[in-house]
């Protein structure tokens, strides 16, 4: 019979042995934490130990684990069938979810391109505004302007629109696609954004309008580049940009989509639509993966009109019926509960829990938006070191680079948002 610490030290070892981390070495220079279920807002780890887990597990499992109404969606598509090619085929979950994505989202998104992940859901976005200009008869119009501090994915494409300094790909550098980039916007999210702050991104477009095909922008929350939030009366003065000089405006709502920042689309906050728009992540609560690209009418037809007379990407997962099945139960889970006042009320509890944390020696800045909560430090955390001192106190929180931040579940409940950023509070202190 396999005991707990039996099971515990296979998992590391194989583990340790064979599986590659996300932005780790291989072996992994610290600890990886074996876990064998989830329910709640709760990680199991594999010797028995339970986390409150502070991460929605990379922000998406939105409803928390293993909800009964998202396994029965699964159960009952994996009935019918798992997968079926989406080239010249279709079938009602994703019929459904293309009819859901283009009511919640504003006029005149229209169309829907599904895809694998986030990040070919950016690159998508990127190749649409390309072959349109194309169609157009402006096949100049090639580059993207994007926002430093900025983040998008970890493909080609995407990495060429991530902030190229302060970003992870700075080691790709030389084999990506040169992009114009301009600031960061430092207008505070509850602040108007003073004209002074469009000079940057005035003067390109007006000097390089005839080159550039979109710009790029995470709506309100810059998340994986910095967690910064900034006004939305931005976005307003952005939109009028693009318009007046003839460029496409792309949101990357991969993070913030379905409910993060206390709307449902960050975009509200502004009221402003983009001609292309991204989606993943939450689309089906963190229980498998799936994105969306939504475009304009316009953008449809004259891509229509084409030399290829069709959009050319074609994920071979594409609209997954298990995950399209999913996402329209994940919807309607949320739209049918209070989500604005669950997220009004964690956005409370993370100000009131987080707070204590701006009297420390070392913290910069506390910040939070909706269901997401952030201490920023002066200087960057070692992982090593800070990991396990969140899982000795009963929490899994990622910090990365100088952030030590929080995008719980929705259904955290009072005392285990408590019982996170206490921790949060302790491990900075101890820093």
């Amino acid at each position: 019979m396999t005991t707990a610490n039996t099971l515990w030290q296979e998992l590391q070892q194989g583990d340790r042995d064979h599986v590659w981390h996300p932005y780790a070495a291989s072996p992994p220079t610290g600890d990886v934490y074996p876990v064998t279920s989830a329910r709640g807002v709760r990680l199991t780890l594999a010797d028995g130990r339970e986390l409150i887990d502070g991460m929605a597990s990379w922000w998406c499992a939105i409803h928390g684990y293993n909800h009964p109404l998202l396994n029965r969606a699964v159960q009952e598509q994996l009935g019918k069938m798992s997968h079926v090619m989406f080239g010249g085929l279709t079938h009602p979950a994703a019929v459904k979810l293309a009819q859901s994505l283009v009511r919640l989202t504003p006029e005149p998104l229209s169309r829907v391109f599904f895809s694998d992940s986030g990040s070919v859901a950016v690159e998508v976005a990127l190749k649409m505004a390309i072959q349109y200009w194309q169609a157009c008869g402006k096949s100049e119009k090639q580059k993207i302007v994007a926002l430093r501090s900025g983040y998008h994915g970890d493909t080609f494409g995407a990495m060429s629109v991530c902030d190229p300094v302060t970003g992870m790909h700075h080691l790709f550098g030389d084999v990506l696609s040169k992009q114009h980039f301009v600031s960061a916007p430092d207008c505070s999210f509850d602040g108007p954004c003073p004209e002074s702050a469009m000079t940057e991104m005035a003067d390109l477009l007006s000097r390089r309008h005839r080159e550039i095909a979109a710009v790029i922008v995470e709506p309100v929350v810059q998340g994986a580049g910095g967690m910064r939030f900034y006004s939305p009366d931005y976005l307003r003065k952005l939109r009028a940009l693009c318009d007046a000089f003839d460029v496409l405006l792309i949101f990357d709502e991969i993070a913030t989509g379905f409910g993060r920042t206390g709307k449902l689309f960050a975009l509200e906050h502004a009221k402003v639509t983009p001609d292309i728009l991204c989606l993943g992540k939450a689309l089906t609560g963190g229980y498998m993966t799936l994105a969306a690209t939504l475009c304009t009418t316009d953008i449809a037809k004259i891509i229509n009109h084409s030399e290829a007379r069709a959009f050319m990407h074609g994920p071979t997962f594409m609209a997954n019926p298990l995950a399209c099945a999913t996402a329209n139960a994940s919807i309607e889970l949320l739209l049918s509960q209070p989500w604005t006042r669950t997220v009004q009320r964690l956005n409370l509890q993370l100000e009131e829990g987080l707070s204590p944390a701006r009297k420390l020696p070392g913290v910069r800045d506390v910040r939070t938006l909706g269901a997401i909560g952030v201490i920023e430090l002066d200087a960057a955390v070692d992982m090593a070191k800070v990991q396990p001192m969140f899982v000795e106190r009963g929490v899994w929180v990622r910090p990365f680079g100088k952030l030590v931040y929080t995008m719980p579940p929705y259904i955290m409940g009072q005392q285990d948002v408590a019982t996170l950023t206490g921790a949060m509070v302790e491990v900075v202190a101890a820093l």
